[in-house]
């Protein structure tokens, strides 16, 4: 069942439940919750995964780590646990609650003909405390009987990489028990839980099992509830985690469950004021972008500037929990225009993780910052050389992943403008955004090879978006990042000279930016690009239009195992012109303005024919430029490929014979672009406002709120008129606007509503 702002399913699948943790996540930012029910345990992939806490197992990949699970709850009647999985006979009903970030679980047991128990719960994970996750247990009968109850601490962990925890204890200080745990590389972290309304335990101790039993006689159609609040603390940001575990749990208890969730129901609320779009005419469409910005908004780091948003969010420890380019190019663009300061801290993430960009440089020789791949709160690389495994002949794929995709410096920078370009902030480049820029040149410069033959700098053996096709050299989009690099830092060091003269100078002390300067307006204004031939088409690499061409259909009929990887130095797709995902493309939407609108259009029809889609990034970047082009029936699907992989689950699960599943919050962002900047038609620069939408036919209207400049502007599009409200926000610039659109220009004051009519002059 779907409704504007829930999400519910009805009936239970074992099928489901690995999709359904995902789907159902309640997070916070600062950790996240499976959606699971509550009797599940580690074979139903029940987790708890604690942001910026990374540990490695032996040999094995360093991940996040999943906490024991404090919200654990088994009810029993008549000796039977009451579950679906159990018990056949019973009505089932779970979901999400988008609007006010909790999830809910309504489950009727048919213990006789006529006679049933019916369990209710609902549970979020804060919003104004980060480290408590808070339970609301219901328990009815329609006749008197009596049930057992059995709640705790499960430290039974599902782990991909584990085990985490070298040292796990337990204390039972009255009512609230508490676990210990110290990970291998000797981080600790307290798991402390507490039940409310619950009496005459038994505490038992089972392995890795700490229970409380108890025995409640529901008197018949006699509501019975119960609470449990569950608190995480660890060594990273507390000084004595144990003392501010019991601080918070006995808080919780004090003030209660209802105090904290209409807390919890106002900060939502207040998100939801500015980050809403309303879509008039589809509801499917409206409901999938709420549930794409549902995720988004649940696992931003409101707290903190040293984290970012793991490739996989906070659903589990996939991917390693490491951040990609997925962050600075598909989710940055809508934190930057709808909450900055959350996208303030994304953005100095980066700044924080820059000596481990430095350190990766340096191990391969070059100079500058050659930013991680797959990075973890140090910015050291977490990728291996061995990412993906041949699942026919079971042996180890070498990968250039790690040191070959040197387009995520670039991507790093790039993501800097799009925060700057949204808010006008330039603080950001005096608190050490500066200085990661010119360590990016740099890098580029000391990357780059100079072909003297032809007065040129080009940049050789590398992979670019596309994976499929490893050391390429000429790589179209990472050279035009690269470029684009080279550009903003020749811009920023003009400014710092001119304004902050004594900055530049502490810069220069660290980086040597003044020695290189003038080698980067050089290969700035020589560095090759790759030119559209006479269909207009850009060449992805060199030597991209001698490959086969092969229909991505026919070639994936050749696949032995539909786990095959088809990229690396066997696989299917390296010696075809069939791609993994948007490559020239995302390039032609990063750079759109620099290419005429034929040329954008013969591009999106070539790579859209050979492209297999074998990652979620990629339909969302053709749907952006679908609707640019005005191709609204193609647009309109990839958008709803991108903005539904979640809520439907069609996506990848394995490469070779790695999990890969999970939340896809690069998908969750990749949506509001397509909605905003393509459908919409939005482009900003600086103070200046495009507006160009394309709406599918059957919206009747697109309604959506952007904060340009600490300004907010509330649009409101039809296919007949454009309506623009603009509010200024506490210390925004009352400055004006230049509004562009159906071929004029209007001066637009903070506080003006302007009508602009789509339909003739």
């Amino acid at each position: 069942m779907i409704l504007s702002w829930r999400i519910s399913k009805e009936g239970f699948n074992p099928s489901s439940i690995e999709l359904d943790g995902s789907r159902f996540l309640i997070a916070n930012g600062y950790m996240g919750y499976r959606g699971t029910l509550e009797e599940f345990g580690k074979n139903e992939l029940v987790a708890c995964t604690v942001a910026g806490v990374y540990d490695r197992y032996d040999d094995k990949w360093r991940e996040l780590v999943n906490v024991p699970n404090g919200l654990f709850v088994k009810v029993y009647y008549n000796n039977t646990l009451l579950s679906p999985m159990t018990f056949q006979d019973c009505a089932h009903t779970y979901g999400l609650d988008l609007k006010d970030a909790y999830y809910f679980r309504n489950t009727k047991f048919f213990v006789d003909k006529e006679k049933w128990i019916r369990i209710k719960t609902k549970r979020f994970a804060s919003s104004t405390d980060y480290h408590l996750l808070c339970l609301e247990y219901s328990i009815t009968a329609n006749f008197d009987c009596e049930i057992g109850i059995e709640t705790g601490i499960d430290c039974d962990i599902w782990e991909i990489n584990g085990p985490h925890f070298k040292e796990m204890s337990f204390q039972n200080l009255d009512g609230i028990y508490v676990t210990h745990l110290i990970t291998n590389e000797g981080k600790n972290l307290v798991v402390a839980e507490t039940a409310d309304h619950l009496d005459n335990f038994i505490n038992e101790e089972y392995l890795r099992l700490y229970v409380r039993k108890s025995k409640v006689k529901l008197a018949s159609d006699k509501e019975f509830k119960f609470y449990k609040y569950m608190c995480v603390t660890h060594s990273l940001e507390f000084e004595k985690p144990f003392d501010e575990a019991i601080k918070r749990i006995n808080e919780a208890k004090n003030l209660g469950f209802d105090y904290f969730f209409e807390k919890h129901r106002e900060r939502w609320q207040e998100r939801w004021s500015i980050c809403d779009i309303s879509i008039d005419g589809d509801e499917k469409a409206a409901l999938s972008l709420r549930f794409s910005m549902y995720h988004l908004l649940s696992i931003a780091p409101y707290h903190s500037e040293k984290l970012s948003i793991p490739a996989r969010g906070l659903s589990g420890q996939m991917y390693k929990g490491a951040i990609f380019w997925d962050t600075e190019i598909f989710m940055l663009p809508f934190f930057s225009y709808t909450l900055p300061d959350v996208a303030r801290n994304l953005v100095m993430y980066r700044v924080h993780t820059l000596d481990g960009a430095r350190r990766k440089a340096k191990e391969y020789g070059f100079e500058g910052a050659f930013y991680a791949w797959e990075s973890q709160e140090t910015g050291d690389d977490a990728c291996s050389l061995f990412n993906v495994t041949d699942v026919i002949t079971q042996r180890s794929i070498r990968t250039y992943f790690r040191d070959k995709q040197i387009h995520i410096s670039g991507d790093v920078v790039y993501g800097f403008f799009t925060y700057y370009n949204a808010t006008g902030d330039f603080s950001i480049f005096l608190e050490g955004a500066a200085e990661a820029v010119f360590e990016c040149a740099k890098f580029y410069y000391s990357y780059a090879y100079y072909k003297p033959l032809k007065d040129r700098f080009e940049i050789l053996d590398v992979t670019g978006p596309d994976e499929y096709h490893e050391r390429v050299n000429n790589n179209a989009y990472t050279n035009r990042i690269a470029k684009f690099t080279f550009e903003k830092a020749i811009w920023l060091y003009d400014i710092l000279k001119e304004k902050y003269p004594n900055i530049l100078q502490e810069i220069d002390s660290k980086t040597c930016i003044s020695q290189y300067i003038e080698k980067i307006k050089e290969a700035e204004q020589k560095m090759f690009l790759q030119k559209p031939n006479e269909e207009g088409i850009i060449e992805q690499f060199d030597g991209y239009f001698k490959l086969e061409d092969i229909e991505v259909e026919k070639l994936k009929d050749k696949m032995l195992h539909p786990y095959e990887y088809l990229g690396g130095g066997n696989g299917l797709a390296t010696q075809t012109q069939v791609i993994k995902q948007a490559d020239v493309v995302v390039l032609l939407n990063l750079f759109e303005s620099e290419y005429e609108k034929e040329i954008l259009k013969a591009n999106w029809e070539y790579y859209n024919r050979r492209t297999e889609h074998g990652s979620t990034l990629s339909y969302s970047m053709y749907g952006l430029l679908a609707a640019k082009l005005g191709k609204l029936k193609d647009a309109y699907e990839y958008f709803l490929k991108t903005a539904l992989i979640d809520l439907e689950g069609n996506y990848k699960q394995y490469v070779g014979n790695l999990y890969i599943g999970g939340t896809h919050p690069a998908a969750n962002g990749g949506a509001w672009m397509a909605a905003v900047f393509g459908f919409g038609g939005i482009r900003v620069e600086g103070t200046k406002v495009e507006i160009d939408p394309h709406l599918p036919a059957h919206w009747k209207s697109l309604r959506f709120n952007l904060i340009i400049h600490g300004n907010l502007f509330e649009f409101e599009i039809s296919n007949s008129k454009i309506l623009i409200k603009s509010t200024r926000l506490k210390d925004s610039k009352n400055r004006s606007y230049r509004i562009v659109a159906n071929k004029s220009e209007f001066i637009h004051e903070i506080g003006q509503l302007l009508e602009i009519n789509l339909k003739g002059e």
